[in-house]
């Protein structure tokens, strides 16, 4: 992923289990969790922690409450590459509920992260799935998901 959309972070295993407990919460928000968003948080997990077979454990794990996650990600950098990464979950099933963005939300303001700069980051997050797009030859079907990645 982009260096400047995602930059290089530090993550430690419990951060990383942490992450992935507040992302099931956001993939749970509206039902039940898509393949497609299980895989993004099995992706991530695996991606930064040496604990892969602790994924199973923490699917099952209590949610994890937005006042929690936030004591465990105290750095700005952290929280906002869990505000960017839970938007790009949302996303990951083709539709971004309200009940994702109210999960989302809740997280945000547990991390003093406001309106504005929740909206802000939820258009970086919009700016980088279309950038992923960019290459591509058909303008018609990148302008279609355009406008699909509307709230």
């Amino acid at each position: 992923m982009s260096d400047e959309f995602f930059p290089e972070i530090e993550i430690r295993d419990d951060q990383a289990e942490a992450i992935a407990r507040g992302l099931y919460v956001v993939a749970r928000a509206d039902g039940k969790v898509h393949e497609r968003e299980a895989a993004m948080i099995s992706e991530f997990f695996n991606s930064t922690t040496d604990h892969p077979s602790h994924l199973g454990s923490l699917e099952r794990a209590p949610k994890i409450e937005p006042t929690t996650l936030a004591a465990i990600l105290a750095t700005k950098d952290l929280r906002r590459l869990f505000l960017k990464t839970a938007t790009l979950l949302a996303y990951a099933d083709g539709n971004y509920t309200p009940v994702e963005q109210k999960a989302i939300g809740e997280f945000a303001k547990a991390f003093g992260v406001d309106a504005k700069e929740l909206a802000t980051l939820e258009q970086q997050v919009r700016d980088y799935m279309i950038g992923q797009l960019a290459h591509l030859q058909n303008v018609d079907a990148v302008a279609e998901v355009q406008k699909g990645l509307k709230r």
